[in-house]
């Protein structure tokens, strides 16, 4: 199997951290291109926008710069923020990252076992979690990575 593409999924959390080490291992192994994908969560923007007080687009407006600059740091603090391409886009995690991985025509994803929400959160023991859907519903390899690798 050539690996040339791999996308890995981060919600800025410790699981996510590795995987994204990971997936530059895997990337000097292969010579192969990391996309890395943060999705700001559709459900969650739509909570904040019921909430603000700022206008609908001042709101969405500030949400998208505050991932932007959240993916940027949780990059740097990696020391990786040159060696991978970065996409952020809105909606459903799971189905955003099944978008993106036809669009790249990725041949591996890589994310982290849980995210930041916790082991324990209420839609992940009703619904699954991303990682979860993710391994069930997509065609290519799925590598989920615990916090320490």
């Amino acid at each position: 199997m050539e690996i040339k593409t791999i996308l890995v999924p981060v919600d800025f959390s410790k699981c996510a951290a590795s995987a994204v080490r990971y997936a530059l291992f895997l990337k000097q192994k292969f010579g192969a291109t990391v996309v890395v994908l943060h999705v700001i969560n559709k459900s969650h923007l739509a909570s904040l926008l019921r909430i603000s007080p700022l206008s609908r687009e001042e709101t969405k407006k500030q949400v998208w710069n505050e991932h932007k600059r959240g993916l940027k740091e949780f990059l740097n603090q990696l020391g990786i923020d040159k060696q991978v391409e970065t996409v952020i886009c809105e909606g459903i995690p799971f189905q955003e990252i099944a978008k993106k991985a036809k669009e790249f025509a990725v041949d591996l994803i890589i994310m982290g076992g849980y995210g930041r929400m916790g082991q324990e959160d209420l839609e992940r023991i009703f619904f699954g979690s991303t990682a979860e859907k993710v391994v069930r519903l997509l065609p290519c390899p799925v590598l989920c990575v615990p916090e320490k690798v």
